[in-house]
């Protein structure tokens, strides 16, 4: 079953991209611009913020001494665990 949090990441990230383009493609008057730019960092924030929460849920799979796999999470750097 589809989580329908990915179906707001693609549909905010669609909208980032139109607005990133029609701000690079037009001239705008300064309100409008403004109020798309704002729109846009909404957006590129709500995408970020998904991003991670996905980041912090992939497996990587390895290979253990005997060549099967097994899965141990993902560690982003600066997330690692310090040693005692």
């Amino acid at each position: 079953m589809a989580d329908p949090r990915s179906n707001e990441f693609e549909s905010a990230f669609h909208k980032l991209e139109a607005i990133v383009k029609k701000l690079e493609g037009e001239e705008l008057p300064l309100d409008e611009s403004l109020r798309l730019f704002e729109e846009g960092i909404g957006l590129s924030r709500f995408c970020h913020q998904r991003l991670e929460e996905v980041e912090k849920k992939i497996e990587l799979i390895l290979a253990d001494a005997k060549g099967q796999p097994r899965t141990e999470p993902f560690e982003s750097e600066g997330e690692e665990e310090a040693e005692p």
